[in-house]
């Protein structure tokens, strides 16, 4: 991925992670973000580019999904310190998947997550899908 897109991309996923972590009022944006980047990493390891070798993609994903449900019950956006370390770390797997990974496959990663997304979003989730993303708002 060319090093511009890549910054971008990481930019905002650290900022996410950072407001979550001390903002007064972090946003759904930084909630959405963070997200995206644990659910493209479950994309890459599924179709077998990478391996969880943390073991923290569950944590991550259940983390946020409780961060999501507590803003919906009309709290803030927040994860546990254990939530925050499992994030962070599938956000540095990430950051070196970014530079490994050729652009081509990434591009392939983002297109098979979208339609995932949009699929559970559809009504049609898988039985570990979880769907937080249309009532957070």
């Amino acid at each position: 991925m060319p090093m511009d897109k890549r910054t971008y991309q990481l930019t905002r996923m650290w900022g996410g992670l950072a407001a979550i972590e001390t903002a007064a009022e972090p946003t759904y944006d930084d909630w959405v973000v963070c997200s995206d980047a644990v659910n493209l990493m479950e994309t890459l390891i599924k179709l077998g580019h990478v391996e969880d070798t943390s073991g923290l993609l569950h944590d991550a994903v259940s983390a946020l999904a409780n961060a999501g449900m507590r803003s919906i019950a009309g709290g803030a956006i927040r994860m546990s310190g254990a939530g925050i370390q499992a994030v962070r770390a599938i956000l540095e797997d990430y950051a070196v998947v970014l530079e490994t990974l050729s652009h081509r496959t990434m591009i392939h990663c983002h297109r098979i997550t979208e339609k995932r997304i949009q699929e559970i979003l559809a009504g049609d989730a898988g039985p570990n899908d979880i769907n937080i993303a249309k009532d957070a708002k």
